[in-house]
Parts: structure tokens; C-alpha cells; sequence
């Protein structure tokens, strides 16, 4: 591969707080390759979500531009941008965002319906999932039915049915405990190896980011430091 699946130039973000602006974002640069594993560190308010969100195309940057699988997310339609959203990036969030009157089958099934998947496809697919998470027999049980891991497994086979080149995990194991949060990092890290999907994990946890051969630390809205992991035989 000669370009980065995904790649991030000077990219500002600032909001606007009534009459007061919130520089979150001030230059960010970032380059991410197929079979990357991520973690970003940094405290609270360093812009880590943010720029998630923006890497994703669930917003739109200031300044600078997002460049994914070769096209300036920047230059998209909206209806091209949302067919980016949905067929080619997997979304992971500690509040797992599950829609309560469905089941863990059908909360799963949505992306691909939403990629105008067949029902028969997407169910067929959502199950199989289901099953490698380990929820194989939870499929027909709603997300108050669930604990918080088997919620957040849920979510994970949701993000990946479309089978994206792209998983943004933002805090994941933020609200599991740490037997529950490592089962997931190993489920996540399998799923990396195996489709050679690019993984980024905004994190605060010190074990998980421990997980990632690649660790980039934010503060005040910069990158400012990244450890690149050992260069790989040819």
C-alpha cells in the first residue's frame, strides 16, 4: 500500500460557545495504515473525541483536511459522506448508544441495513457476529436484558457488520471492569489482525494503551508525542 488509509492535515477544530470560541483542535497531523492498532492518550479536554468524531466524518473540521481510503472527506456530498460513514467506518463509544426496543440481533443488523444490505444478508451476518463476540445465545435479548460487557460486545458486532476499514473506539472499556475490558481489547485486537482494519482507541486506561504497538499522546488539542512500534520484516 503506497498511501495511508486514512490521513489527517493540519486539521483545526473550534467552537463556538455563545460569544466565546473553543479552540478543541489547533493542527493535528496523523497517518493511519491497514492492520494499524492505535492508542490515543491524553487528559480530558485534550481533544481526544474530538478528533475521533472528525476522523470518522461525524464532523467537519475548521481548517485542515481528512483524507480516508484516498478522498477528502472535506470535498464529499453529504450522501457520499454518510455512505463513508456507514459501509467503510466501524464506531465503538462507552455509551454503546444500543436502541433499546430492539434486540441484540436487530441493534446489530442496523448499519447493514442501512448499507441496503438484504434482511437475509444482514441477519445472517449480525448472528455470526453475535456469535464470534460469544452473545450467540443473546441474540433475541434487549439491551436492558444485557450487562454492561455483553452491551458493549453488542456494540462491537454493530460496528463491525459492514465490515469498515476503519474502528474508532472512543473509551471502550470505559465502563467495564478491567476481566470484562481486556476480553474486549482481545476481541478488538483479533478482529485487526484477521481484516487487517485500521484500529484507533481513545483511551484512559494505561493497560489497554499498554496493548497498542503504536501510542500517540494529545495535550491542548496537538499531538504531542507518538511511539512508533518496531519496523516489520519484509
Amino acid at each position: 500500500m503506497n498511501e495511508p488509509l486514512l490521513k489527517a492535515v493540519g486539521v483545526h477544530k473550534t467552537y463556538l460557545l455563545g460569544r466565546r470560541s473553543l479552540e478543541v483542535l489547533r493542527g493535528v497531523d496523523l497517518e493511519l495504515w491497514g492492520g494499524d492498532f492505535v492508542a490515543l492518550r491524553g487528559a480530558s479536554g485534550a481533544g481526544k473525541s474530538t478528533l475521533l468524531h472528525l476522523l470518522g466524518g461525524l464532523d467537519s473540521p475548521n481548517r485542515g483536511e481528512i483524507w480516508l481510503n484516498g478522498r477528502n472527506l472535506g470535498k464529499l456530498s453529504r450522501r457520499e459522506l454518510a455512505q463513508v460513514r456507514t459501509r467503510e467506518v466501524g464506531y465503538i463509544f462507552q455509551a454503546y448508544y444500543l436502541l433499546p426496543e430492539l434486540d441484540a440481533l436487530e441493534n446489530v443488523c442496523l448499519p447493514a441495513r442501512m448499507g441496503r444490505t438484504s434482511a437475509a444478508e444482514a441477519e445472517e451476518r449480525a448472528h455470526d457476529l453475535l456469535v464470534r463476540v460469544g452473545l450467540g445465545e443473546r441474540t433475541e435479548h434487549k439491551p436492558y436484558e444485557l450487562s454492561g460487557g455483553e452491551q458493549q460486545r453488542v456494540a462491537i458486532a454493530r460496528a463491525l457488520i459492514n465490515k469498515p476499514g476503519l474502528i474508532l473506539a472512543d473509551e471502550p472499556t470505559g465502563n467495564l471492569d478491567s476481566h470484562t475490558g481486556q476480553e474486549i481489547v482481545d476481541l478488538l485486537c483479533s478482529v485487526v489482525r484477521e481484516t487487517k482494519a485500521a484500529l484507533i482507541i481513545a483511551t484512559h486506561d494505561a493497560r489497554l494503551a499498554a496493548r497498542a504497538p503504536r501510542l500517540i499522546q494529545m495535550a491542548d488539542g496537538l499531538i504531542t508525542d507518538q511511539e512508533q512500534p518496531p519496523a516489520l520484516p519484509e
